[in-house]
């Protein structure tokens, strides 16, 4: 078992935004109201979505209604599908792999508030491997890495990193048993 190290916690005093990353989170929000507004299917619609996403994977797709925070700081693979009511909280980095499918109604969370000074942004960034399968209403909080190929069952709330090729369930997720090489099957 490889050993992982915790992620750096990032703090961020949201009363001490620059004009510049005030202009961007504005142009963020409208971007993101106009893409949950536009008919899907639409050069208009993906259009929208690239620059929501400007490095997000070729054969990629991110369904409407999305709900994003700082997205510039979400990377995409390819051939990654994200459903309906998608959260990405996004201060502390957001990362998903190629191949990963996202359920409706996840929420990816990479920040949280201090709980002392709630203007305060605690940011560790959330990596989610290779064909990962994330099931609907699912939460991914601050700091976790999901492996290769694991499953995270429908209404998990993951509060530790997940082993490759395996899958979790519950709240908080738990080790439910691995998934077999294909050949095994």
């Amino acid at each position: 078992m490889n050993q992982h190290t915790e992620p750096q916690e990032v703090r961020i005093d949201v009363t001490k935004q620059t004009p510049e990353e005030l202009a961007l989170a504005n142009e963020h929000a409208q971007l993101i109201f106009k893409f949950n507004h536009t008919l899907p299917g639409t050069d208009e619609y993906d259009t929208l979505m690239r620059r929501i996403f400007p490095t997000m994977g070729e054969g990629s797709l991110v369904n409407a209604p999305l709900t994003a925070i700082r997205p510039h700081m979400v990377q995409i693979g390819k051939n990654v599908v994200v459903m309906p009511g998608c959260l990405m909280m996004s201060a502390g980095g957001i990362t998903i792999g190629d191949g990963t499918m996202i359920a409706a109604n996840v929420q990816l969370i990479s920040n949280n508030h201090d709980l002392y000074e709630r203007q305060i942004i605690t940011c560790k960034p959330v990596h989610i491997g290779k064909n990962v399968w994330i099931g609907a209403g699912s939460t991914i909080l601050p700091g976790v890495t999901i492996g290769d190929n694991a499953v995270v069952g429908a209404g998990s709330i993951v509060t530790k990193d997940v082993e490759a090729d395996t899958i979790v369930v519950g709240n908080p997720a738990k080790f439910i048993k691995r998934i077999p090489p294909r050949e095994q099957i």
